[in-house]
């Protein structure tokens, strides 16, 4: 475990939380060096938020360019007939279930929204 690696677990599909809460804080925090390195994990209906919102697809491309990583969900990307549309936006793609498990068994800094 990097003590300086966070992981934002990102499950709620708001567009106001997205905004003021996972992006907010997950983009500050790279740019002001809070945590070395932050990784959004997409999961559930988020992946629709994604690809439905231009806002927040532009925020989460700011993001990006900032240094966040991002990483959806395969199985719930494909379930929802995104994974074409957040893979050509740059975000990873995999299935999660077994990572995020060793993330939770490992103790690692997670943060669940």
């Amino acid at each position: 475990m990097n003590e300086n690696y966070l992981y934002i677990l990102w499950t709620n599909a708001d567009p106001v939380t997205a905004e003021k809460m996972v992006l907010m804080y997950g983009t500050n925090a790279k740019i002001h060096g809070w945590w070395e390195e932050i990784t959004i994990i997409i999961w559930g209906s988020t992946a629709s938020l994604i690809a439905e919102n231009e806002n927040i697809r532009e925020l989460v491309a700011f993001a990006i360019q900032k240094g966040v990583k991002f990483s959806a969900c395969k199985a719930c990307a494909d379930q929802l007939n995104v994974s074409e549309n957040l893979s050509a936006m740059g975000i990873e793609i995999k299935y999660w279930g077994e990572g995020l498990t060793e993330l939770l068994k490992t103790k690692s800094n997670l943060l669940t929204i």
